[in-house]
């Protein structure tokens, strides 16, 4: 077997990367200035828990770092860890609140799901947590 067959058996390199994630984060380097920071992820997937039809979303991340930073490519591959999962817009919404809280631990966090329609229904949900620093 060649090294290229090895790579991509199954499960994928890709898919075994993803498997794999976790939200990584890097330290503050500015922890005296107070400043927000915008994350666009257009390609968020995930599966209806009752039909088993994929859902597909964009996610917006707002915070406020305290000590730490998130760092991109682990946040994009932990997103990507939902696209098999039957999980409802209100849980994957929660649990990636919880997530993103639990590991960086921002002075606030606003995260907007803006789902795309499906059957003629739109839905967006918004989360906050922690309170702006001025």
């Amino acid at each position: 077997m060649t090294n290229l067959e090895k790579a991509t058996n199954s499960p994928l390199y890709g898919e075994r990367i993803i498997n794999e994630s976790e939200i990584i984060c890097f330290e503050n380097p500015n922890k005296k200035r107070i400043y927000e920071i915008t994350i666009d992820l257009p390609e968020f997937t995930c599966k209806c828990p009752f039909s088993g039809y994929p859902d597909f979303a964009t996610l917006q991340i707002k915070y406020q770092p305290k000590e730490k930073v998130y760092e991109l490519k682990s946040l994009k591959l932990y997103i990507n860890s939902y696209r098999d999962k039957e999980i409802s817009h209100e849980e994957v919404v929660n649990r990636i609140m919880d997530d993103l809280t639990e590991t960086a631990s921002p002075h606030w966090l606003h995260l907007h799901a803006n789902f795309n329609p499906r059957g003629n229904v739109t839905m967006q949900l918004d989360i906050f947590t922690g309170e702006k620093k001025n």
